[in-house]
C-alpha cells in the first residue's frame, strides 16, 4: 500500500518539475532515482513519504552516511526531498516541512579540473586537420565545430545536441543555447568557431543529412540527432583524460585567467546562481594579485625591499669572507 501511496506521490511531483518547472529528462530521471531510494528506506520502516517526520528523514541520511555516501551525494538527494517537500506545503498536503532542520552534509569543495590551452589546441587539430571541401571529410568537420562550441561557447553536451541550425547566426557570431529548464541565453562566437561552423555547414553538414527537414545542427552518421555518448567518445578520442564538461570548465578558467569577472562567466555558462560560478574565485584572486603586484605603486615595494636586503646581505657576506 505504501509502495503505491510514494509511486503515486513521485509521478505527481515529476509532472510538475517536467511541465511546470521545465526541467528536463534527465534531471528528472535523476529527481526519481533520489526520492525511490528514500521511499524504499522509509518502507522499510512502515512510513511513507507524505508522513515522513523529521527523524525518519535523518534516519534516512545517516544511512545513506553509513553506507559511505559521498557528502555531496547525500547533499543532492536532500536538496531534492527539499523539493518534493516545498512542493507538497504548496499544494497545501502537509502542514509541516519534515527537511526544514535537517543539516546539509558539509562537503569539501572540489574545484573544477580543466585543461591547459595547448591540450585544448592539440585536441581541436586532432578532431580535425585541414578542414576543406577536398581534404576534409564530413566527420571530421562536425567533430572539430563541436570541439569549438564545447570550448568556445562553454555549452553543456545537452546543450550542444539540442542545437538547431536556426539557432546560429554566423553573421553576427552568436548563437541560441537552450539551458537547464529551457532558460535561453545568447553565446557569442569567436572567429575560430565561426570559421568551423561555416565549414562544417558548407561541407561537412550536406554530406552527413539524410531527410531535409532534420533540424540539429550536428548529425549523426546515419543523419539522425547526435546522442549525448556520441559526443563524449569523440572528446575521449581526442584526449583521454577529458570529457565534455571539462571543455566547459577549461572555458570558465581560461576567460577568468585572461581577466573576465565572474558575472560575464555566470551569464556564458548559463549558471543561475553566482555562488556555482564562484569556484572560479581562486583563479580571479590570482590574477588580481598579480595585476596589483604589477601595477600599484606599492604592490612592488615588498619584492624590491626583499630583493635590497638580499642583495646587501649577500654583498657583506663576501666582504666578511
Amino acid at each position: 500500500m505504501e509502495t503505491n501511496r510514494n509511486l503515486d506521490l513521485i509521478r505527481g511531483y515529476l509532472t510538475y518539475l517536467r511541465v511546470e518547472k521545465g526541467l528536463r529528462p534527465l534531471t528528472c530521471e535523476a529527481y526519481q532515482r533520489d526520492l525511490l531510494q528514500c521511499a524504499e528506506y522509509l518502507e522499510k520502516t512502515n512510513s511513507f513519504l507524505a508522513a515522513a517526520k523529521h527523524e525518519d528523514l535523518a534516519g534516512f541520511v545517516a544511512h545513506l552516511q553509513t553506507h559511505q555516501v559521498e557528502a555531496r551525494s547525500r547533499a543532492r538527494k536532500l536538496s531534492c526531498l527539499r523539493g518534493l517537500y516545498r512542493w507538497l506545503l504548496l499544494d497545501k498536503r502537509i502542514a509541516h516541512d519534515p527537511t526544514i532542520h535537517l543539516e546539509t552534509p558539509a562537503g569539501w569543495k572540489v574545484l573544477p579540473k580543466s585543461l591547459s590551452e595547448a591540450e585544448v589546441v592539440a585536441m581541436i587539430d586532432r578532431a580535425g586537420h585541414t578542414a576543406n571541401e577536398q581534404t576534409g571529410s564530413s566527420q571530421s568537420l562536425r567533430d572539430r565545430a563541436m570541439l569549438e562550441l564545447l570550448y568556445g561557447g562553454g555549452v553543456r553536451v545537452s546543450e550542444l545536441v539540442g542545437l538547431a541550425v536556426e539557432d546560429v547566426s554566423l553573421q553576427q557570431g552568436q548563437m541560441l543555447v537552450r539551458g537547464k529548464g529551457d532558460k535561453e541565453r545568447i553565446v557569442p562566437l569567436g572567429q575560430p568557431a565561426v570559421k568551423a561552423l561555416a565549414e562544417y555547414l558548407e561541407y561537412g553538414r550536406v554530406g552527413l543529412l539524410r531527410k531535409a527537414n532534420v533540424r540539429q545542427m550536428f548529425l549523426s552518421q546515419r543523419g539522425g540527432p547526435l546522442t549525448r555518448q556520441t559526443v563524449w567518445n569523440l572528446v575521449k578520442r581526442t584526449n583521454h583524460r577529458a570529457s565534455p564538461h571539462m571543455l566547459r570548465h577549461s572555458c570558465a578558467t581560461h576567460m577568468v585567467e585572461h581577466g573576465a569577472d565572474l558575472r560575464t562567466v555566470q551569464t556564458l555558462l548559463g549558471h543561475a546562481d553566482i555562488a556555482t560560478t564562484q569556484i572560479y574565485t581562486h583563479l580571479a584572486l590570482g590574477r588580481l594579485k598579480a595585476v596589483h603586484r604589477a601595477h600599484h605603486p606599492r604592490g612592488k615595494r615588498i619584492f624590491v625591499a626583499a630583493a635590497e636586503t638580499s642583495s646587501k646581505t649577500e654583498k657583506s657576506s663576501k666582504e666578511i669572507a
